[in-house]
């Protein structure tokens, strides 16, 4: 562990290593601040919470996995020449269900249709909200996970920038959250984010990779673009303009 301190390609594998799993967790980040916005704020800052201590310790029990986790890319059958392995087949029901997750929010925004919600306790809404984050938290520790296990090879790196991440998750997730919570056309768009992102997970289970960086840019672009658009309504408020 001490010889991990002093060697300059150990801190080089964390920072880098710490800054990929901050990127991979912009995706968990999205996810949570949308899955929150349909309960009460003070349920919200717990589901937050609670969601994102899983993923810590969803990712810390799979790092300490590492030789059943490897072997989870190993195939299990074959359709049509393609070996799928079950974490092919995980990336595949994890993007599928946050396509069907975030299309029903989508419908659910447009039509304007609370009726659903109204029917379900409190208690009831909470529950579904954390049943969906483990999910979901399942399905993004694996991909972050072996990504980890492919760019480091000392467990305790690993556990560190994961470490670093979840907790720079947890600092940002709160601000995400109110500011989607606030402006309707914010929301609409991390929803559509995550109907992209589980679409990309979808094609990673069949073994067509879209590089991230093309999502993640597109991601950067359309936030920055919405930034601006909230800017301008405040002013447009400010001034008592009429919005275009």
């Amino acid at each position: 562990m001490m010889h991990l301190l002093t060697s300059p390609e150990a801190w080089a594998a964390l920072l880098t290593l710490t800054s990929l799993e901050i990127v991979l967790g912009i995706d968990n980040v999205i996810f949570l601040s949308v899955i929150v916005s349909r309960i009460p704020e003070k349920q919200a800052h717990r589901a937050r919470q609670i969601g994102l201590a899983l993923a810590l310790i969803f990712r810390i029990i799979l790092l300490s996995l590492l030789v059943w986790l490897i072997g989870l890319t190993a195939p299990v059958f074959s359709l049509s020449g393609y070996g799928f392995s079950w974490r092919d087949l995980i990336l595949i029901g994890g993007g599928l269900f946050l396509i069907a997750k975030a299309t029903h929010e989508i419908h659910g925004e447009v039509e304007a249709d609370d009726g659903e919600g109204d029917e379900k306790s409190p208690r009831n809404a909470f529950f579904w909200v954390i049943v969906q984050i483990v999910i979901i938290d399942i399905v993004f520790s694996l991909d972050s996970i072996i990504t980890a296990i492919g760019m480091a090879q000392d467990i305790e790196i690993m556990i560190a920038a994961v470490v670093i991440a979840c907790l720079m998750m947890y600092i940002s997730s709160g601000p995400v959250s109110r500011f989607v919570a606030e402006h309707p056309t914010t929301k609409m768009l991390a929803l559509a984010f995550l109907v992209l992102i589980g679409v990309a997970l979808v094609a990673d289970g069949f073994q067509f990779h879209i590089p991230r960086g093309y999502i993640y840019f597109a991601i950067a672009f359309s936030a920055a673009v919405e930034f601006f658009n909230v800017l301008a309504k405040r002013n447009r408020r400010k001034t008592g303009k009429p919005s275009v």
